[in-house]
């Protein structure tokens, strides 16, 4: 890896940008083109509008959520060059996260044959760089899809894997189906897939006596990270809450949920930047091969991050 860049993975980065909405039957859409295969699930897009091309990140949202709230992390990680899928898995979740594997994968599927029909037309999505992640129970159906559980497979290869703030159920033994914690450390098997890991700080806190921790210890994101195998990255906000990355503004029911039923720092953008900044400069490593933001963040002399961090690990 190289240390020449002069970005910093916390603020917005260069390029322009645009939010498009692709849905899934061009039916409900008249500019989608009549020749295009639509995807299986309706698309939040953010892109870069500049000519060029561009790794492409999938993000799962979290349990009860909807794509959109995530619109200002996903528009900060694509200013820095990258292409952001986020379907919307489900409008009411089911009992287990069987459904959204298989949408996940179906989905996956559709970028080779699809997506580039509706980037703009100078933007080419570079599916040889391929980024899967995902938030909270999408964090979960991300490392499912990525172990291939229920037997999923394809063709594009997944470069590297993001959990943030990933939940496996509400408590050891209480895991959604299929599982994917197995208690042994190391135990997943990733083909060397680098994964990176973030963690809240006030995810294992319960915001009142009537509701459980939205990261409940024993199925959060120091579980998935005891289970990875190197290149491996863990990284806890302190201070902030399971939902803190989302847009400030959510609105519905579900988005007042997300302020009242997590316990939640003092605001949303400090987090959603270290989110940010945390995936860019993971990407930026792994990806194009300049670990430079990632190092200055490991050893502890970046003067960007907006939050303290509250924990740091790496194997490698």
């Amino acid at each position: 890896m190289s240390s020449s860049s002069s970005r910093n993975a916390f603020e917005d980065g260069k390029y322009k940008t645009d939010l498009l909405t692709i849905n899934s039957s061009p039916r409900c859409c008249k500019s989608t083109p009549s020749s295009s295969p639509s995807p299986p699930k309706q698309l939040l897009v953010a892109t870069p509008v500049d000519e060029g091309e561009y790794p492409v990140v999938m993000l799962l949202h979290g349990y009860l959520l909807y794509n959109s709230f995530y619109s200002q992390l996903m528009l900060h990680v694509s200013s820095h060059g990258f292409i952001l899928i986020a379907p919307q898995l489900y409008s009411i979740a089911g009992p287990d996260t069987m459904d959204e594997i298989k949408s996940t994968a179906e989905t996956i599927d559709w970028l080779s044959v699809g997506l580039n029909h509706f980037l703009p037309p100078q933007v080419t999505p570079n599916l040889s760089k391929f980024t899967l992640s995902g938030h909270s129970r999408g964090g979960k159906t991300a490392f499912a899809v990525a172990l291939k559980k229920c037997g999923y497979s394809s063709d594009l290869k997944i470069s590297t894997l993001i959990g943030i703030d990933p939940v496996d159920g509400t408590a050891k033994g209480k895991q959604t189906p299929p599982p994917v914690l197995t208690y042994e450390p190391n135990s997943f098997d990733l083909d060397k897939t680098p994964v990176l890991v973030i963690g809240s700080g006030l995810g294992e806190t319960a915001r009142n006596p009537f509701f459980p921790p939205c990261a409940p210890p024993g199925v959060n994101h120091r579980e998935f990270f005891r289970e990875c195998q190197g290149p491996a990255w863990h990284l806890v906000a302190k201070d902030y809450g399971h939902c803190d990355m989302l847009d400030d503004d959510t609105k519905g029911i579900r988005g007042k949920g997300s302020y009242c039923l997590c316990k939640n720092g003092e605001a949303r953008k400090p987090m959603r930047r270290f989110v940010g900044g945390i995936v860019v400069a993971f990407l930026m490593a792994y990806l194009e091969g300049d670990d430079s933001e990632l190092v200055k963040i490991k050893d502890g002399c970046h003067e960007g991050v907006p939050v303290e961090i509250q924990e740091l690990e790496v194997i490698m």
